[in-house]
């Protein structure tokens, strides 16, 4: 079932969907406006799945085209939803915006529910008889910031949806998180894959606020794209909306199969699209890079090898440079094929057998290097290989002395296997056990570059973070 919260600026709508969550899923400010896009937020209720379609504030009065934008994403947000949740707030009486906002919403097709918002105790409930004069019936008197009345306001949607029903999820749907720093064109970029505006676009940098999820099918495969605010270095973020904003995005990053990252290509690679990748590398998300605005360069005008070779000096990962204009529709298609198969190859299991001819194959094609001095030198010698997870894949290979481990010899394993395989862009996590020792279970990564083993000591060279799992 899904509920459209709606209601004029500052009323504490995203207070009330966070409250109805049970968590801090939408980003709340006491400044008006922060809220722009609609947010689905997925809870349960009565063992129920339910979603809350957060909304910006509206007022039907302004122009402006920001707030224009606005209005259309909540008509939108109401045209998807089973039931409407009218937010006012009880503190501030009846004003012009609710009264707008009433009229529109009688006229709704789908039965809706008037909150007073901020009856923050008992004796507030008073308050709420005020907003019967917007003829959406019984006021509820309820508070965002306290929880009073919130379960009745949930009992009455699920009474009011009662009809609706959810279809079972049969599949886990490849989650695409787009990120990148600010105004780099990725909320463009999410509405040339849906074929529609499901986000607010503006030249205004920082437009986007929350993380927000898009279903979407492509070629029988499900996705949700997640469009994110743009992550700019954490020295010139002052401002605290835009902290919470970039927050969420690294957040949605840590839940993603995949992460876009995206980039200006007039600006070319920066350093900051450098760190954006190494952010969502090592929160265990498989990785490509998009040069976005092609349709601004002109012939010649942008050195894509030299790129290419920058990102994979740059990043151990090496994740793949693509081009793609969100204004025209180059590649858009592509991208998001290429995302299915990276997501597809980090969550693949590889027989033993296979492992273990590679291992052979790549101990044939360079011997690891002497270890120790004079006459106790003597080389690493690797036994056996196989994968023990994937989502991101992680591999054991036995070894007789993790003594002779050498770091560079450990990463030519890993560029072998990225090549062998396919797998740049993916985070490997590669773990060298001492004969008689144990590898560390699945979901102990550390972070890029660190040295543990499954035993607590034995040697591991790891090229990404475990992702966490998603509540």
């Amino acid at each position: 079932m899904k509920v459209a919260i709606l209601g004029y600026p500052n009323v504490g709508k995203s207070s009330l969907v966070n409250r109805l969550a049970g968590r801090r899923q939408a980003v709340v400010h006491e400044r008006a406006g922060v809220t722009r896009d609609r947010h689905e937020v997925q809870c349960e209720w009565d063992g129920r799945p339910l979603s809350l379609i957060d909304t910006g504030g509206v007022d039907l009065e302004d122009s402006e085209p920001l707030a224009r934008a606005i209005q259309a994403q909540a008509r939108a947000g109401l045209a998807e939803a089973d039931v409407a949740v009218l937010v006012v707030d009880a503190r501030a009486g009846v004003r012009p915006g609710d009264e707008e906002l009433a009229e529109l919403l009688r006229g709704a097709s789908i039965p809706v529910l008037l909150a007073a918002n901020k009856c923050d105790t008992p004796a507030d409930a008073h308050l709420a008889a005020e907003f019967h004069r917007l003829g959406l019936g019984e006021p509820l008197a309820v508070s965002a910031a306290h929880g009073l009345g919130c379960g009745e306001l949930l009992e009455l949607m699920d009474a009011r949806g009662g009809s609706a029903t959810d279809e079972p999820e049969t599949d886990m749907p490849v989650r695409l998180a787009v990120i990148g720093r600010p105004n780099v064109g990725k909320s463009s970029l999410v509405n040339r894959f849906v074929g529609s505006e499901r986000v607010i676009v503006s030249e205004r940098a920082g437009t986007t606020r929350d993380a927000i999820d898009t279903p979407l099918e492509v070629d029988g495969h499900k996705l949700v794209l997640v469009d994110t605010a743009g992550l700019r270095r954490s020295s010139k973020v002052v401002d605290s909306i835009e902290h919470y904003s970039a927050l969420r995005s690294l957040r949605a990053a840590q839940r993603a199969d995949v992460a876009l990252v995206v980039c200006d290509a007039v600006d070319g690679v920066t350093s900051q699209d450098l760190r954006v990748a190494e952010q969502a590398m090592k929160a265990g998300c498989a990785t490509l890079l998009v040069l976005n605005k092609w349709d601004l360069i002109e012939d010649g005008a942008c050195d894509l090898e030299h790129e290419r070779a920058r990102i994979a000096t740059k990043l151990r990962l090496r994740p793949r440079l693509l081009t793609a204009s969100a204004k025209n529709g180059r590649n858009a298609k592509q991208l998001l094929t290429q995302a299915i198969s990276l997501a597809e190859r980090a969550s693949r299991r590889i027989p033993t057998v296979e492992l273990n001819r590679f291992l052979a194959e790549t101990v044939a094609t360079r011997q690891p290097p002497l270890a120790g001095r004079g006459s106790g030198a003597a080389r690493l010698k690797l036994i056996y290989m196989t994968q023990i997870a994937e989502s991101p894949p992680r591999f054991a290979i036995q070894v007789a002395s993790r003594k002779r481990l050498k770091r560079d010899y450990a990463y030519f394993v890993e560029n072998r296997l990225r090549a062998r395989y396919g797998m740049d862009g993916v985070p490997l996590i590669i773990d060298y056990v001492e004969r008689g020792q144990r590898a560390l279970p699945a979901g102990g990564g550390h972070g890029s570059g660190s040295r543990r083993s499954g035993s607590g000591r034995a040697p591991r060279l790891a090229s990404g973070r475990s992702r966490r799992n998603a509540a």
